[in-house]
């Protein structure tokens, strides 16, 4: 049987540890976590929740900042090798068409996404109420914020790295104004990243414990032979709050509202001390990752209890083999999400 393959371009400089003796899942940490501590920058106490993507031969990110007043917004950091970051002092200066200064209340949980020549980061922000804000760059000097995709009340948008029959492709979790306990995966479509429409439900929460509250987009989509492969996070409820791991799945190339395989059990939940112990606790929530078309190896980003950057990794053979092996994929999740 032949080895899925990643259909995306090699990078022959991503990070990369080998898995170490002993790990059962998919999975594996980085023995050097959290590589972005707390107080990285003069003004910001935390930085988490983040992305990032290679950048002529080196890696540039967009940075959840929790400022010291305790209001996020989004920082741009710089990396030779993935790893260790050199952070801009000042926000991200996004602007409108016209020039003019478009800065939103506050900004968090930014995606960055490449489609074509442009680079897109989307990030939830206030728009009378919880709600999608996206702007374009392709140089990372200017940022220009396009239309909100969608009304309130809307969290974890997640862009897909190329467009699917023309569209424009992307995935969100509706919700509500306050911190949501409860939350499907839907996919929405459109021409030109202004006008979205032809929504289509995705995935449900599960019975399942580790994502029995809700689940929501994690990082951007990774095509692969197989189908897209989907790092996204399930929430669970406790006694003691929320616990967020890190899910896995693989939706249709061609119809990304279908799910093919869906992993009945976590590829990561929080063990570690940078996961368990933090400003939120219990928390591994995916946001980016990296991967080498050539080896089959991807590096995940993932934000640790609201208070770190953590980096996990896995090879295309190892993770999809692992979900098709435990898929628990129902029959909502493999109808086309339309009713």
């Amino acid at each position: 049987m032949s080895q899925p393959k990643l259909l995306c371009p090699g990078l022959p400089n991503i990070p990369w540890q080998d898995r170490p003796a002993g790990c059962e899942l998919p999975l594996w940490r980085y023995s050097e976590n959290p590589i972005i501590a707390r107080n990285p920058l003069p003004g910001v106490a935390r930085i988490f929740n983040s992305a990032v993507a290679p950048c002529e031969g080196t890696y540039i990110g967009v940075f959840r900042g929790e400022q010291i007043n305790g209001v996020p917004y989004i920082y741009l950091g710089r990396s030779g090798d993935g790893i260790h970051w050199n952070f801009e002092r000042e926000k991200i200066p996004f602007v409108d068409r016209n020039g003019e200064s478009a800065m939103p209340v506050y900004a968090y949980d930014p995606r960055l996404v490449k489609v074509e020549d442009t680079y897109y980061v989307i990030w939830c922000q206030d728009f009378y109420g919880a709600s999608i804000g996206m702007a374009e760059t392709k140089d990372f000097k200017t940022f220009t914020r396009l239309e909100n995709p969608f009304i309130p009340f809307n969290r974890n948008a997640v862009l897909f790295p190329r467009k699917i029959g023309r569209l424009f492709t992307m995935l969100s979790r509706p919700s509500d104004s306050g911190h949501t306990p409860f939350g499907d995966i839907f996919l929405s479509q459109s021409p030109d990243m202004e006008f979205w429409g032809r929504h289509r439900h995705v995935m449900s929460r599960s019975s399942r414990w580790w994502e029995s509250l809700k689940i929501g987009g994690g990082a951007a989509p990774i095509e692969t032979d197989e189908g897209w492969l989907l790092f996204y996070h399930g929430v669970t409820g406790t006694c003691n709050g929320y616990v967020y791991s890190i899910g896995g799945a693989i939706l249709d190339r061609d119809e990304p509202s279908r799910v093919l395989y869906r992993c009945g059990t976590f590829l990561l939940t929080p063990e570690e001390w940078y996961e368990e112990r933090g400003f939120v606790p219990n928390v591994c929530f995916p946001c980016a990752t990296l991967q080498d078309g050539d080896t089959g190896r991807i590096a995940i980003y993932y934000g640790c209890a609201d208070s770190y950057v953590g980096l996990a990794f896995t090879t295309a053979d190892e993770v999809i083999g692992y979900i098709k092996a435990h898929d628990e994929a129902d029959e909502t999740d493999r109808e086309p999400g339309v009713r």
